[in-house]
């Protein structure tokens, strides 16, 4: 048999100190994800034409495929 307290999900009170550092966690997690981005977006420009058709992206749509943009026509069978 199961018990369930009801505390169990409520969330710990925020602190001013704990507010701070999720704040500043997040800032540098935000960062941290913009430079990696740069980095995929300039890896990917360097490729030539022929191996961005072999993983399926076009020139064109570099940044919207590193930054997860869906696009309808990449599933698609030519």
């Amino acid at each position: 048999m199961t018990t369930l307290y009801s505390t169990a999900a409520q969330s710990a009170p925020q602190t001013l100190p704990g507010g701070f550092f999720r704040a500043v966690g997040a800032w540098v997690n935000g960062v941290v994800t913009y430079f990696a981005h740069r980095q995929a977006i300039k890896t990917l420009n360097e490729l030539d034409d022929r191996a961005l058709r072999d993983i399926g992206i076009e020139r064109g749509r570099i940044e919207s495929a590193v930054q997860g943009i869906a696009d309808p026509t990449y599933g698609r069978m030519m």
